[in-house]
């Protein structure tokens, strides 16, 4: 593998920290140099995510060792970094990015960044509610998808021994082409932000007319724009630079929707829902991406403290790895339901005979 012994990470917030919290897990004696605002550098190298920081203005000291550098900013800040990066990055680095969309940036790069650095597109799908470095976690990118995007001159071995570092912090590791990522993207991600947001401000305007909207807006509503919640500061950049994708998604779901009001009548839903029922079924269990669907069980057990640690001991006895946890519905001082999820279908029936034999109620999903 690639020795990638010194790293830059030029924006050190919740992506960029997680990183460099991640690499130093992997192996302390890894160099991590951290490029950003001062505060955000200060509290970085407190919590152990770089070794040393560098200001904006400083980006050629930051940059001009590293193996490999990280862009972890806003999209147009990386669009606008890149060149200064190419002056200063030592001959043979490797330049790569985790922004959620990627032609662009690739076309960016393949302008701007000189012979004998490579560069290589990458999308980490993770991420959280929270943003800044205080809520940078190591294990962030644990089972993750990360898409990468390499660029047309990046050597096999340098692209598979990149694939292995970020294998090594967790990530489950997908190869394609930035054009494929962003038209994947727009209609798996970037439609449904918009749908939320368009669906919310509709069932808001009619609430604002009468209240009981909005007071009526059980689970199913909750869930299916749960992330109308996200930052337009977030989303800027990501619908500017795939805008084309975006629309062609969203006259797609148009077109489908009409399709579908025209049938609402005529009782003739059935083969769309059953359609959609099995495609929903197709896609992987878990939350976080895995590339294979997960072997789940549902727990129900005493709402009492300690009896998740109760749980996973039990099962960490029998040497099995819990690979997710959920708590799906708890009635408070009573009982609750938890999700776990399993490699293969031998461990979760394995988990289930444990926890059975402690007088724990458990059963497949």
């Amino acid at each position: 593998m690639a020795e990638f012994r010194n790293i830059t990470i030029v924006g050190v917030g919740l992506i960029g920290g997680s990183l460099g919290l991640a690499f130093k897990r992997l192996d302390r004696n890894l160099r991590i140099a951290g490029v950003g605002q001062p505060a955000t550098l200060k509290r970085a190298k407190e919590l152990g995510a770089i070794d040393w920081s560098f200001p904006y203005e400083s980006l050629d000291l930051g940059v001009k060792n590293a193996d490999i550098v990280f862009f972890c900013t806003p999209i147009f800040r990386i669009l606008e970094l890149l060149g200064e990066v190419g002056q200063y990055a030592k001959p043979g680095a490797l330049i790569t990015d985790v922004g959620s969309t990627k032609a662009e940036i690739a076309a960016a790069a393949e302008r701007l960044l000189p012979k004998g650095l490579f560069f290589i597109g990458g999308h980490p799908m993770a991420g959280s509610e929270k943003r800044g470095v205080d809520a940078a976690d190591p294990l962030l990118f644990q089972n993750v998808i990360y898409v990468l995007t390499p660029g047309k001159d990046v050597p096999l071995k340098l692209c598979d021994d990149f694939a292995s570092l970020v294998e090594g912090i967790g990530a489950r590791v997908v190869v394609t082409g930035p054009h494929t990522h962003d038209m994947v993207a727009a209609a798996v991600s970037h439609l449904p932000q918009m749908i939320a947001v368009g669906l919310v401000k509709m069932v808001g305007e009619l609430d604002q007319e009468n209240p009981l909207f909005l007071r009526l807006a059980a689970g199913g509503f909750r869930d299916l724009t749960r992330i109308a919640s996200s930052s337009y500061k977030v989303w800027k950049d990501i619908c500017q630079t795939n805008s084309l994708q975006i629309t062609e998604m969203i006259d797609r779901f148009i077109a489908e929707l009409q399709r579908l009001r025209d049938k609402v009548s005529t009782g003739q839903l059935e083969e769309d829902f059953d359609f959609a029922n099995l495609t929903r079924g197709s896609i992987p269990k878990d939350s976080k991406g895995f590339l294979h669907p997960l072997y789940e069980i549902l727990v129900v057990v005493e709402d009492r403290p300690g009896v998740i640690a109760e749980i996973s001991t039990t099962i960490a006895q029998g040497k099995i790895n819990i690979k997710d946890i959920e708590v799906l519905k708890v009635r408070e001082g009573e009982a609750g339901t938890l999700r776990l999820a399993f490699e293969s279908e031998e461990a979760a029936e394995q988990a289930i005979i444990l926890l059975q034999q402690k007088g724990i109620a458990a059963r497949r999903r």
